[in-house]
């Protein structure tokens, strides 16, 4: 059984960081292609960055440049640096992964930037 679980969300002022961790438990994100993705108020979810066994790398166009994923194959997470933040990156962010034909989700952190 795979479990996603998500951390380090939280209120951050306008330029502010944050720092989001997925601990992943049943899969090995090594293997797999993990992302994480956001959903605003009345939107859809989104893709915000993904990360493949080949440590091929993709951004959102809205994030380029100011954020970073990337994973720790010994602890088996994938993180999330955030920098920059603005209020438009206003969202819950979920954890994804992607191995063969199985997609599993995290449950979500919120994440707000708001003076």
């Amino acid at each position: 059984q795979v479990q996603l679980v998500e951390s380090g969300g939280g209120l951050v002022q306008p330029g502010g960081s944050l720092r989001l961790s997925c601990t992943a438990s049943g899969i090995i994100v090594r293997v797999s292609t993990m992302g994480w993705y956001r959903q605003a108020p009345g939107k859809q979810r989104e893709l915000v960055a993904t990360i493949r066994s080949g440590s091929s790398i993709n951004y959102a166009d809205s994030v380029k440049g100011r954020f970073t994923i990337s994973r720790d194959i010994t602890k088996n997470t994938v993180s999330l640096q955030m920098n920059s933040l603005k209020p438009e990156d206003t969202a819950v962010y979920y954890c994804h992964s992607n191995f063969g034909n199985f997609d599993s989700w995290g449950q979500g952190t919120q994440v707000t930037v708001s003076s």
